[in-house]
């Protein structure tokens, strides 16, 4: 039997490098000096670094001064967080909805942590945020703009006006989000935003944090001056320079990207046909993520099954080691029932229309398959 052709559906998790970051990466690759350095290969270097920063920083609508280049979307959490209590903000609120790379280290940072919940829809409860934000304390708050697992969209302008008229700073894990919707930093009034190379097709090991005027960075970091003295050690030129074309390449791509909306909505009514529940599909969502469980389908069970079909996906969030467990997200939604068979399928740059078909044939059959063992138990 011949193996199944490849089709990867797990973008959320790493986006397949991108053509044009490739290229930029290997021309970097080319240039020899370091960009502190003030020689010629030194010049190079720097210009290769302040090339991306401009790209990325059109990515989100800020001035490249903003953008402070670091190794992943986990620093940039971590800087954040680390800056603000730093500066004095007492307690951190954060979402339940957050990656671990936002609630471990709000955990770690002394601060007090408070969480808001989520409704049944997936999306932030702003009326508890307002009363938490009544009480004494300057805080910092957590919102990611849109969730890694269910692909919500989180109400982030209207959480940043409560956060403002409350003197507080609003940080925003737009790791997801970036390069799947439209970004305009000052439109949503976030203080800090994180974001990171290899979820939009760019190499793994590089990101950046996004800070606006209110914001004042705290390196956490420390040793020579790089990054305007915000983030100490030598700038990743390779690195760098490949999460800057393909932040551009995203940016360009946008209007394609959102087509997938009507891809995943028909694989969406394919499985709830079969008896499965999409997760957040009344809320706003980034337009290549699905998440969907079916009772008595296990996660791990999905996964391995589409894998052998050729399909990858993942269940829940791709960071935790290679484990898999029951999705924190969807219990935190109120359905705690459901997170022990929650699938994410996440589509991209370079997926097709028949990917998504493809998913929704293997996923199916394998449904089919299990079904009919549970019926010859029963």
């Amino acid at each position: 039997m011949s193996k199944p052709s490849s089709i990867y559906l797990d973008y959320n998790a790493t986006a397949p490098i991108r053509p044009e970051a490739r290229d930029a990466v290997l021309r970097a690759f080319e240039v020899a000096g370091n960009p502190s350095s003030v020689h010629a290969s030194g010049r190079a270097a720097r210009d290769i670094v302040e090339t991306a920063r401009a790209q990325v920083a059109a990515l989100v609508g800020v001035v490249p001064g903003s953008v402070t280049f670091v190794s992943g979307g986990t620093e940039a959490n971590a800087l954040a967080i680390g800056s603000a209590a730093f500066s004095g903000f007492n307690r951190v609120i954060v979402s339940e909805g957050e990656h671990d790379a936002v609630l471990e280290t709000a955990a770690a940072s002394g601060l007090q942590v408070l969480k808001m919940p989520l409704d049944a829809d997936g999306v932030a409860r702003l009326d508890w945020l307002e009363e938490a934000l009544s009480d004494e304390g300057r805080a910092l708050v957590c919102l990611m703009l849109a969730n890694n697992e269910t692909g919500v969209i989180q109400p982030v302008a209207q959480a940043a006006a409560l956060v403002r008229a409350a003197d507080g700073w609003l940080h925003v894990d737009a790791v997801q989000a970036a390069g799947k919707i439209a970004i305009d930093f000052t439109a949503l009034g976030a203080d800090t935003m994180a974001l990171s190379a290899h979820k939009l097709g760019g190499p793994q090991g590089v990101g950046a944090l996004v800070a606006g005027t209110r914001a004042t960075i705290v390196r956490q970091q420390h040793g020579g001056g790089q990054e305007r003295g915000r983030r100490a050690g030598t700038e990743n030129v390779a690195g760098i320079a490949g999460f800057g074309a393909a932040a551009e390449a995203a940016l360009r791509d946008l209007p394609s990207l959102a087509n997938q909306g009507t891809w995943r909505d028909a694989l969406a009514e394919r499985v709830k046909a079969a008896g499965a529940v999409v997760l957040g599909e009344r809320a706003q969502r980034l337009p290549q993520t699905l998440c969907l469980a079916a009772e008595g389908f296990a996660s791990q069970i999905q996964v391995m099954n589409l894998d052998l079909a050729g399909v990858m996906v993942s269940a829940g969030s791709a960071c935790s080691s290679g484990k898999v467990k029951a999705s924190r997200v969807v219990e935190a939604m109120g359905r705690p029932d459901l997170a022990p068979f929650a699938l994410r399928v996440s589509g991209g740059w370079a997926t097709t229309e028949q990917d998504w078909i493809s998913c929704g044939d293997a996923w199916l059959a394998a449904y089919s398959r299990i079904g009919a063992r549970r019926r010859e138990v029963a």
